[in-house]
């Protein structure tokens, strides 16, 4: 299933792609992240607290950290191969031996890459604002590496599904979007009325969002076992998905 050089020359094709042009696809969504503190922190610090003994600057890090790693594993994906689709460089990798498996595991590394480099940007660029400690290395990693890998792997569907940037942008405005920040990245959801409360356990970037919240504080809104579970279960099944398209070519042979 894997032959090796090919998935290593796509998977470093897509690496410099947006490492070449780090100011926008790193350092953008750091200083985003950045003014979404600066902005939430102020109004809010003084007048919220959503843990004990957690001040709401510290509470809103992790939220920030996962969003940013979410929307920019989904990027990296679906803007690759809507280019390469765009452009008809496609071809160059479809004629290549290399097995869906291979095309899978390349963008799905690639994305969940920038992922990981845009969180560890934006928990550097707050480092000076709040003393957050880490309780959970480990399961702060496997959370992160399925989340970003459940993304990435919807980008690949995205970037597949869509002929044309308006409508990857509206896969993005539409479903990702309010997906992440309807998640309890600015708040807790036992702040909401209990109808939102009950939709927001339907949507499994909460999840994402609540498990890595407890990697840090050790507290969280639902067990973190149920979180791992969600988070583990979306992504066994978008990666089967996303296969199952790629070996039928679904939208890329024609």
């Amino acid at each position: 299933m894997i032959n090796g050089s090919g998935f290593v020359t796509l998977l470093y094709k897509e690496l410099l792609r947006f490492w070449k042009v780090a100011f926008q696809t790193v350092l953008a969504p750091v200083v985003t992240a950045l003014l979404y503190l600066l902005i939430f922190s102020h109004v809010l610090d003084q007048h919220v607290q959503v843990y004990p003994g957690v001040s709401y600057t510290t509470f809103l890090v992790p939220g920030l950290i996962m969003m940013s790693m979410l929307q920019n594993a989904f990027a990296n994906s679906s803007s690759s191969l809507i280019q390469s689709k765009i452009t008809g460089n496609i071809i160059f990798v479809l004629l290549t031996p290399m097995s869906y498996l291979e095309l899978f595991l390349a963008y799905l590394m690639a994305s969940v890459i920038r992922g990981v480099v845009v969180g560890v940007g934006v928990w550097v660029a707050t480092v000076w604002f709040t003393d957050l400690h880490v309780l959970h290395p480990l399961w702060l990693l496997m959370l992160t590496v399925l989340a970003t890998g459940i993304m990435g792997a919807l980008g690949i569907i995205a970037g597949m599904w869509a002929e044309k940037f308006d409508q990857l942008a509206a896969f993005q405005n539409f479903l990702i979007m309010p997906l992440t920040f309807l998640s309890g990245v600015f708040y807790s959801i036992h702040s909401l009325p209990s109808f939102w409360q009950q939709a927001s356990h339907w949507n499994p970037v909460f999840y994402m969002i609540d498990g890595f919240r407890w990697g840090f504080f050790g507290l969280s809104d639902v067990p973190p076992t149920s979180s791992f579970m969600v988070v583990a279960g979306c992504f066994v099944a978008i990666s089967g998905l996303t296969l199952m398209l790629l070996k039928r070519g679904y939208k890329l042979r024609h």
